[in-house]
């Protein structure tokens, strides 16, 4: 029992398959070393292109007559999706590059914003001031008239001071020369 190998059905079907191989091999080698078999294969193989051509538009006929879809429309149809995917993930970049530059716009709009609400509060504080030193030079205005009315005031009064004066002199001098009455016609 050691010299004998156990039964193995696959090896023998494995032989067979080899030779049968080998036999098949060598019939069509010694067909194809044919002229006259290449001749007729070559026959046959256009033949059977035309047949398998008008087998085409007839499918194809029937197919639309049916509606029904063909290789060539749902191999249309996948090239259709692919390009539609391409052209979605490229609106999906541009979708993405456009909500960015939007977030930074928004930034922007945001500190111009806070910037023009400052430029408000000076120029209301602005205007606010404008309005105050307006007033006050209106009152400036009417104290400078008031004083312009004094100083006429006051040139009047000066005037009227050396009339006086004058007055004031010459009556001092008219006592001095002036001789004084007494006693005539003075009735007590």
């Amino acid at each position: 029992m050691t010299g004998q190998k156990p039964y193995d059905p696959y090896e023998y079907l494995h032989k067979f398959s080899q030779a049968w191989e080998k036999q098949m091999n060598d019939f069509i080698y010694l067909w194809t070393d044919n002229k006259e078999f290449v001749k007729m294969s070559h026959l046959g193989t256009e033949i059977h292109s035309r047949y398998l051509e008008a087998f085409k538009k007839n499918q194809e006929a029937l197919a639309g007559a049916l509606n029904l879809p063909t290789k060539n429309d749902v191999s249309n149809v996948a090239a259709l999706t692919l390009q539609t995917e391409e052209k979605i993930e490229a609106l999906e970049e541009q979708i993405w590059d456009l909500q960015d530059s939007m977030k930074s716009q928004s930034k922007e709009i945001g500190s111009v914003v806070e910037i023009s609400k400052e430029i408000i509060k000076l120029t209301k504080q602005l205007k606010t001031e404008l309005v105050k030193t307006k007033k006050e030079l209106a009152d400036t205005k009417d104290l400078h008239e008031e004083i312009q009315e004094m100083k006429f005031e006051l040139m009047k009064l000066n005037h009227f001071k050396e009339e006086f004066e004058t007055l004031k002199n010459l009556i001092e001098k008219d006592k001095k020369t002036e001789p004084v009455l007494t006693g005539a016609g003075t009735t007590i």
